[in-house]
């Protein structure tokens, strides 16, 4: 399998999930799942965009 570099977008689609994950653990901000999932989550995206050519 060859990776390669996720896009601009994927990157700051999952930054910007961490980030709400990260608000929610430190600034307690209250959401339907747990922090953990949230985070997972941005993992997933940024994963998929370096699995995935073109994405």
């Amino acid at each position: 399998m060859k990776l390669s570099a996720p896009t601009t977008i994927v990157f700051l689609i999952s930054l910007v999930i961490a980030i709400i994950g990260l608000l929610g653990r430190y600034a307690g901000i209250s959401m339907p799942l747990e922090n953990f999932h949230v985070m997972l989550v941005a993992w997933i995206v940024l994963t998929a965009g370096c699995m995935m050519k073109g994405i």
